[in-house]
């Protein structure tokens, strides 16, 4: 494909963003974060995914598409015991913080390079109406995220002292708007895209419109380098919440996917999360106030019962439904998240 225009650029975006799928599979991506910037290089093949390096901080679990979320956290925790093995080899430490070095007010590609995340993907859904529609879940995906990224804050420090941020990852995207403001989710996902600075600090349509040459390659290479809480790569990627100590990953992991694929928990966590659209500065309270902010609070308090539910309808191990009845009690019941028990550290040995 030769020189894009404007209108063919965002097209060739927006053709690109969704294969339609009925709900069903689940991926699942982990970062780990880890102490020295020697993270083993290359792409490795795992028992059923790859480790690959995303930085010198940074590696990357990335499990495939799996039938159902048991068959996903099964899969991750097989690849996530071989990654071990593989960084301890290095003598390296995987940090249970999310962050430790980032500056809030830093470059918006260090989201992706100096902080860990986890990723869930998900299928698209199916074009039309109703809960399992396209258009449904990308606008629910959007209102859930600030929510999950609330509850699951974990990277309170900077350098071991309180950043003024319970989540320094989210800090770094605290202007997103809660929605895409223009049009349903093909055209949102092609706007976002074509105004969304890359590496040269230039969006598409500026390239475009100061006369440069853009590719389809080009813009391959941008949305790749692009980290939104949701984007549209074929199927829906929720990129919402801070890397979890231990085995603390697997909780985000089952919420996303429950209340995003089970019929009965999308319709109750839309119904928590319908205000949070007009809400101003969403992403900066989830960030700075995490679950204290009331209106957070409560929505997550109805997503995470109604996340529960859902397991506990579909039959899922005890164990995964005992260590989010562990987590909601602990944490959402009482307006906190894991960077509270984090800075309570600090103050109790300044």
């Amino acid at each position: 494909m030769g020189t894009l225009s404007e209108q063919a650029a965002e097209e060739y975006v927006a053709a690109r963003a969704f294969s339609p799928g009925l709900p069903g599979f689940v991926g699942i991506a982990v970062d780990l974060l880890v102490d020295s910037a020697w993270a083993p290089s290359g792409r490795r093949p795992l028992r059923h995914g790859f480790l690959d390096t995303r930085s010198p901080r940074v590696v990357v679990v990335s499990g495939p598409p799996s039938p159902g979320i048991e068959v996903a956290l099964r899969r991750m925790s097989d690849d996530l015991a071989a990654s071990g093995r593989i960084v301890d080899r290095h003598r390296l430490t995987v940090l249970s913080q999310a962050g430790g070095t980032v500056h809030p007010d830093g470059p918006a590609h260090a989201l992706g390079t100096g902080t860990a995340g986890i990723r869930v993907g998900l299928e698209a859904g199916l074009d039309g109406g109703g809960p399992l529609g396209l258009s449904r879940r990308w606008e629910l995906a959007h209102t859930l995220a600030p929510v999950l990224a609330a509850a699951f804050a974990n990277s309170p420090l900077r350098h071991g002292r309180p950043a003024g941020w319970r989540s320094v990852r989210q800090a770094l995207r605290r202007d997103a708007p809660v929605r895409p403001l223009r049009g349903g989710p093909r055209e949102g996902w092609a706007a976002y895209v074509m105004d969304a600075p890359g590496n040269a600090g230039l969006t598409p349509r500026q390239r475009i419109r100061a006369g440069g040459r853009l590719t389809g390659a080009d813009l391959d290479r941008h949305i790749a380098g692009l980290r939104p809480p949701v984007a549209a790569r074929g199927h829906l990627e929720i990129d919402a919440v801070d890397g979890q100590p231990g085995n603390g990953w697997r909780i985000p992991a089952a919420v996303t996917a429950v209340l995003l694929d089970d019929p009965r928990a999308a319709e109750e966590a839309a119904e928590a999360t319908a205000r949070l659209t007009g809400e101003p500065a969403l992403w900066e309270r989830a960030a700075r106030d995490a679950l204290t902010d009331p209106v957070l609070a409560a929505a997550a308090r109805d997503c995470f019962l109604a996340a529960y539910a859902a397991l506990s309808r579909q039959g899922v191990s005890r164990e995964l439904r005992d260590a989010v009845a562990e987590f909601t009690e602990r944490y959402v019941c009482r307006n906190r998240c894991p960077a509270d028990d984090i800075l309570d550290g600090v103050v109790a040995h300044p």
